[in-house]
């Protein structure tokens, strides 16, 4: 990333225009995720609202395997804002103390543990000996996915393969594995068009939350309503927040006007993709273990949050 002009030539620069900040040197990169998948979904939106806001080149928004890969890339200085969630960030944080911060807590990903409609699938456990697809290598859904095969007892057991989730949900139709785990927003586009395809169901995973919550006190519990992917009923799941992190190197007025643009272009992410409706200032500010950074703690604080 090149950071902006010295802060008094932009601060002259503001008094002179009359308008917001400006920041016409800095370059931005924003690690996002799979393609089809909800961070990647918000990701576009989200940088031309930048480029308008910050009055800046659009930022490159580059798909990655996912959470891990995101985290890696800020940590590495090849990425400047990731999209993270909760429980690698609380990881990496403890990791590398000193070097990662938010912006915001952005919408709550849904873990899904995805089956065939036609399948005889009911819990997780019934996967033993079943070959599983657990997400992008790096991801969050990788992650997550280990976790969840350790409490069920199936870690060591069945086979489990590393794929994106449109290989995934492309094995399952192929009946090349009988499950797959995905962990993203309300709804994901790619699940809802496979189970316009094939049919496709999800499994109910509250036996296995309160070994969950060990590994993690990040992680809730939370329902997917039938009407989101068409099922016969509700279906209790593991829900885990979402950041956006960047380094903590970021200077101050860059980090508290990416924050003010994330919430001024609320309504052009919904558009794109429904998770983005919880996005507010509110639960925003819940960040920990991970700190807000210090130019969003300043936008939070004009705010009066």
């Amino acid at each position: 990333m090149r950071w902006r002009l010295p802060a008094a030539l932009a601060v002259l620069m503001v008094l002179l225009t009359g308008c917001g900040p400006s920041f016409p040197g800095l370059r931005l990169r924003v690690a996002a995720g799979s393609v089809g998948g909800v961070y990647h979904d918000l990701a576009a939106p989200l940088a031309t609202a930048w480029a308008g806001e910050l009055g800046i080149e659009q930022p490159a928004v580059l798909a990655t395997q996912g959470s891990r890969d995101n985290l890696n890339r800020v940590l590495s200085g090849s990425a400047d804002v990731a999209f993270v969630a909760a429980d690698l960030a609380a990881d990496a944080a403890a990791a590398h103390p000193g070097k990662l911060a938010a912006l915001a807590r952005i919408h709550d990903d849904y873990l899904h543990v995805v089956v065939r409609e036609d399948s005889p699938y009911t819990s997780v456990g019934m996967l033993k000996g079943h070959p599983i697809a657990v997400g992008s290598p790096e991801s969050g859904v990788e992650y997550i996915a280990d976790r969840v095969l350790q409490v069920a007892g199936l870690k060591g057991i069945s086979p489990v393969t590393p794929l994106g989730l449109e290989a995934s949900l492309a094995a399952l139709r192929d009946r090349k594995i009988d499950a797959l785990f995905w962990s993203g927003g309300l709804p994901t586009p790619l699940i809802t068009q496979y189970n316009r395809e094939i049919g496709l169901r999800l499994l109910d995973l509250s036996a296995l939350m309160p070994g969950m919550q060990r590994f993690s006190t990040v992680y809730g519990t939370a329902t997917i309503p039938g009407s989101t992917y068409d099922q016969p009923g509700p279906v209790t799941t593991l829900v885990v927040p979402n950041f956006l992190v960047v380094p903590t190197s970021m200077p101050a007025d860059v980090a508290e006007a990416l924050t003010k643009g994330l919430y001024d272009a609320r309504p052009q992410l919904a558009a794109v993709n429904r998770a983005a409706l919880s996005i507010d200032v509110h639960p925003g500010i819940e960040t920990e273990p991970l700190p807000l950074h210090p130019g969003a703690l300043a936008y939070y604080r004009a705010e009066k949050v």
